[in-house]
């Protein structure tokens, strides 16, 4: 009787590996979900650009971690990383109301993404929101800061983010 026991645990456990196993080959297509997604070497907003991704682009994402996915663009072989809030499981189209996709953008998501927060959508809010100070906000968006001055501050900050900045 103990012999059976044995028999059928080890055999429970070993289909339960080759079920991880299979797990861990399938593939997690994902979808960009912002207008320009930048694609870092390591796992932090200092790592180095490799690229950039547009709204709608599809990636395999081959690991996470923290707020990170590690990814591989298909059809170009390297594995870089991106942050997890600019991709969507949902698929995403151009066109809404397609019948071959199982989620497509709505109309809104499309008004939204195309018109994003201008001067014609932030007129509408402060009118809804008329004790809100915005001044701030506007001389944040008014300000570029590029990679290399990133890069600098870090270099003469003497800084040491997490994931690198290579």
């Amino acid at each position: 009787m103990m012999k059976k026991i044995t028999s059928i645990t080890v055999a429970c456990l070993l289909l339960g590996l080759c079920g991880l196993t299979v797990l861990a080959v399938e593939q997690k297509l994902m979808n960009v979900q912002v207008k320009k997604g930048t694609v870092r070497s390591t796992p932090s907003f200092l790592g180095r650009i490799i690229a950039s991704l547009n709204y709608g682009d599809q990636v395999v994402v081959k690991e996470e971690h923290n707020s990170w996915s590690k990814i591989v663009v298909p059809g170009i072989s390297t594995e870089a990383w991106m942050h997890s809030s600019a991709l969507s499981n949902k698929k995403i189209i151009l066109k809404p109301g397609a019948s071959d996709v199982e989620q497509a953008a709505s109309n809104d998501e499309l008004t939204l993404a195309g018109r994003g927060f201008n001067q014609e959508v932030e007129k509408e809010f402060k009118s809804q929101n008329p004790r809100m100070d915005f001044t701030w906000i506007d001389r944040m968006e008014m300000m570029v800061v590029s990679q290399n001055e990133i890069q600098a501050f870090v270099k003469v900050g003497e800084l040491h983010p997490e994931g690198g900045s290579k």
